[in-house]
């Protein structure tokens, strides 16, 4: 795998389980979710594909492989989705969606293009033993949703998980800011403050999403995690879903040369919709440029080619190769 090749190391995968994945989604906690789950399914090109249909999870799949292989990517991450628990480690019955870890590690082991990132609780109380499974089946990150999956990051109940992370330099993306897409357990876990315990433990944390707003409803927590990146050389923002109406907003400020921009990796938060239309209402993308990228049908390409008409350097989609955990399998 060439570590110069643009990298999105931001993929969701979602799965019925019907085929023995072991993954399961549940939409609507919200009246907007199951629409929005079929607008997904067909802006990523597979319309008329039902979320219940038995061959789900693997078309799913196998058609993010031919994405990724048709694109000018070399790689992706294929984020895991684990369940929600309390702080006391008893499984609650909630979330929109679950990705086992065997599933992402399995289709990593099958495809170079692919690469894992597990999700584990830390309130688990198999937490620290499937930390180190993870490690030794090749993960190259570790994804949390704090305010979807309930996890309060600065409980110190959750040091040694944090210190065990930092020891094997597996980085932590973490969701921060608005989340309209999955079930919300607790919206203060989006503030990027709640990520304060694992960077002083020495975790390289990549803020997803760079605590943008999702929703016009949603507090702005872009200023404080720009704020953060003084304090904690190890923290890292990425630019998914950021052709979407809100979180893009702030791309000008972004590629200019300066801290702020050598700290922002590239992640396209598949399958959440792009469009450059909001970008080129702010004249971030030229309208040429947005009209030529928005007929792309492969939406990687699409999301990668609309953020380097934004102004992102080469760098910033190769960035994230030096953070990640080498894959050893």
């Amino acid at each position: 795998m060439r570590t110069t090749s643009p990298l999105d190391m931001h993929v969701h995968l979602v799965g019925n389980g019907k085929s023995g994945s072991g993954c399961w989604v549940k939409l609507g906690a919200t009246w907007w979710q199951k629409p929005m789950g079929a607008y997904m399914l067909r802006h990523i090109g597979l319309r008329g594909l039902s979320l219940q249909a038995p061959e789900f999870d693997d078309r799913y799949a196998n058609h993010l492989l031919a994405l990724v292989r048709e694109s000018s990517l070399g790689a992706l991450v294929l984020l895991a989705q684990d369940e929600v628990y309390s702080a006391n480690g008893e499984k609650l019955d909630a979330g929109s969606f679950y990705v086992p870890n065997d599933y992402v590690l399995r289709l990593a082991r099958q495809h170079p293009e692919f690469l894992p990132a597990a999700s584990i609780h830390p309130a688990r109380r198999d937490a620290m033993d499937e930390l180190e499974r993870c490690l030794e089946a090749g993960a190259v990150m570790l994804k949390l949703l704090p305010n979807c999956n309930n996890v309060d990051c600065n409980d110190r109940r959750y040091r040694r998980f944090w210190e065990r992370m930092a020891e094997a330099r597996l980085p932590l993306l973490a969701h921060t800011g608005g989340e309209h897409t999955v079930q919300v357990i607790n919206a203060a876990y989006s503030d990027p403050a709640v990520l304060t315990l694992p960077l002083e433990c020495g975790v390289t944390v990549i803020a997803a999403h760079c605590a943008t707003k999702s929703g016009i409803g949603d507090p702005e927590y872009f200023h404080a995690f720009v704020k953060m990146l003084d304090r904690f050389p190890n923290l890292h923002g990425d630019t998914s879903a950021w052709n979407v109406p809100l979180r893009g907003r702030h791309a000008a400020r972004c590629v200019v040369p300066g801290l702020l921009r050598d700290r922002l990796l590239h992640g396209s938060d598949f399958p959440v919709p792009c469009s450059g239309l909001w970008a080129a209402l702010r004249r971030l993308v030229p309208w040429a440029e947005y009209r030529r990228w928005q007929k792309c049908p492969n939406v990687l390409e699409r999301d990668y080619r609309l953020k380097l008409a934004m102004g992102f350097d080469e760098a910033h989609f190769t960035r994230a190769w030096s953070l990640l955990r080498p894959a050893t399998f």
